[in-house]
C-alpha cells in the first residue's frame, strides 16, 4: 500500500490559487477514479477537482474557506502499490493514533465512535434522514445556494446520487412532499446568532465590490425613457419568429443601443488600469450581463457585441446565463467584458445606483418598467415608461461625457428605428 498525493492542478489563465468551498469527500471513504473530490473557486468560477486514482481518502489538506496555492497538496489517498508519496506496507500496524502529526493547517482526522442507531421516526417527521453527527450533507454549490435560499435544511433531505449526494430533483422531491412542516408553532424570542464565513463566490464578489467603491469616484445619472415604441416592436418581432428565433428581452436592444452610442464615445468602451495610469479604449464592444446564481451575482460577457444581431446576442445572452447559474461556465467567459449592463427585472425598483465592474469604466442599470402618467403638452397620457441609471468612473468620464451618453441611449430606445439605420 502506498499514499498517493493529488494537488490542486492548474486551473489556466494565470491563476496562482483557489479557495476551497466544499469538499465531497472526507477521511476513510472509499473513492474511485473520477470521483470529485473538491470544490474549488478562483475568479467566480466554481472548479470541480476529481480524483485520479482510486484508493480510501486518509487526509485532507484544508478546512472550507482556505486559500490553497496551485501545487499544494489537496487530499492523501492510501492507493494499492506504491503511490506518489512512498510505501507504506511496512507501517500498516501502526495505529493512525501514532502517525506523524499534519500540518497544523490540515485537521488530522479523529477516529470517531460508530453513532447510535437512530430512533425510529415520527410520523411528522417522516422524510428525516439519519445522518451521523457532525456528517456534512453532499451537495453541488448550485444546490446548496437554492437550499438556503428556499430556507431548506439539506440535512433533512433524502439524497439519491453517490454516497447520498443531494441533487435539485431531491429537492423539488422534498418541498413536493410537504418537507417544510407548517402550522403549530408557538411563536417565542429567538435569541440565536449563526456565524456565517464569507467563502467563496460571496468573497469574491465582497472584494470586487470593496476594490470598486474604494478606488473609483463614482457619477450616476437617471435618466426616464419611453418605451412604448420599443415594447411594440419587440412584441412584433416576437410574434413574428415565435418558434424559430429565441425569444428578445429588452437586452438585445439596449446592448445595440450601446454598441451605437459608444461609436461616438469610445472613452466609454473602455478598461482603466489604475496601476499603469492607462487607459484601454476597445474597438470590439464586450459586454457583461450582471446575472443572479443561486450562489451569488456573476458577470458573463457577450464578446463583439457590435458584430451580432439582435438574436444573435439574445443566443448568446440565454447560453451565457444558463451556464452562470447551473456552474457550467467557462472562467474565460467571465473575463474581459468593456462595459457592463445591470438590470433586476420586474424587481426593479424606480432608480438604482449601479457599481462599475472594476477595471472597466461605466455600467447601464435597468430599472422597473410601469405606466405613468405623461405630460404631451395638453393633457397627461398613460404611457410605459422606464428608468435607466448609468454610473461612470469619474476619473475617466467627464459629467458632460456622461450626459452625452445617457441621452444618446435615451434617443435610441426611443426611436428603435434607428438602431437598425447605417451610418
Amino acid at each position: 500500500m502506498g499514499i498517493h498525493a493529488i494537488r490542486l492542478p492548474d486551473i489556466g489563465e494565470g491563476i496562482a490559487e483557489a479557495e476551497l468551498t466544499e469538499w465531497q469527500v472526507k477521511p476513510g471513504d472509499i473513492v474511485k477514479e473520477d470521483d470529485i473530490l473538491a470544490v474549488v473557486m478562483t475568479d467566480k468560477a466554481a472548479v470541480e477537482v476529481p480524483s485520479s486514482v482510486e484508493g480510501k481518502v486518509v487526509e485532507l489538506g484544508g478546512e472550507i474557506g482556505t486559500l490553497m496555492a496551485v501545487g499544494a497538496v489537496l487530499i492523501r489517498i492510501e492507493v494499492d502499490g506504491e503511490g506518489n508519496e512512498g510505501d507504506i506496507a511496512e507501517d500498516a500496524a501502526t495505529p493512525p493514533a501514532a502517525a506523524p502529526a499534519p500540518k497544523p493547517e490540515v485537521p488530522k482526522p479523529a477516529a470517531a465512535p460508530a453513532p447510535k442507531p437512530a430512533p425510529a421516526p415520527a410520523p411528522s417527521a417522516a422524510h428525516i434522514v439519519a445522518r451521523a453527527q457532525g456528517t456534512k450533507p453532499l451537495a453541488s454549490p448550485s444546490v446548496r445556494g437554492r437550499a438556503r435560499d428556499e430556507g431548506i435544511d439539506l440535512r433533512q433531505v433524502t439524497g439519491s446520487g453517490p454516497a447520498g449526494r443531494i441533487s435539485h430533483e431531491d429537492l423539488d422531491r422534498w418541498i413536493a412532499s410537504g418537507g417544510i412542516q407548517q402550522g403549530g408553532v408557538t411563536r417565542a424570542a429567538n435569541t440565536g446568532i449563526e456565524e456565517v464565513r464569507v467563502i467563496g463566490m460571496r468573497r469574491k464578489i465582497a472584494e470586487k465590490m470593496q476594490i470598486s467603491k474604494r478606488q473609483i469616484p463614482h457619477i450616476t445619472i437617471v435618466e426616464e425613457v419611453e418605451m412604448e415604441a420599443l415594447e411594440s416592436l419587440r412584441a412584433a418581432l416576437n410574434a413574428k419568429h415565435k418558434g424559430d428565433r429565441p425569444k428578445l428581452t429588452i437586452l438585445p436592444f439596449l446592448m445595440r443601443a450601446i454598441v451605437e452610442a459608444v461609436r461616438e464615445q469610445p472613452e466609454l468602451n473602455a478598461r482603466y488600469d489604475d496601476e499603469a495610469g492607462v487607459i484601454h479604449r476597445h474597438g470590439g464592444v464586450h459586454v457583461g450581463i450582471a446575472t443572479q446564481t443561486p450562489n451569488g451575482l456573476n458577470v458573463p460577457v457577450i464578446r463583439h457585441a457590435e458584430a451580432g444581431s439582435l438574436w444573435d446576442n439574445a443566443t448568446e445572452l440565454g447560453r451565457l446565463a444558463d451556464a452562470a447559474r447551473d456552474g457550467t461556465i467557462k472562467i474565460d467567459e467571465l473575463q474581459g467584458g468593456t462595459i457592463t449592463i445591470t438590470s433586476l427585472g420586474p424587481l426593479g425598483a424606480l432608480a438604482t445606483t449601479p457599481i462599475i465592474n472594476h477595471p472597466e469604466v461605466a455600467i447601464v442599470g435597468v430599472n422597473k418598467m410601469q405606466i405613468r402618467p405623461v405630460w404631451d403638452g395638453q393633457q397627461f397620457q398613460p404611457r410605459k415608461m422606464m428608468n435607466i441609471s448609468c454610473s461612470f468612473d469619474h476619473r475617466v468620464i467627464d459629467g458632460w461625457d456622461a450626459a452625452v451618453f445617457v441621452q444618446k441611449l435615451k434617443t435610441l430606445l426611443e426611436t428603435p428605428a434607428m438602431l437598425f439605420v447605417e451610418g
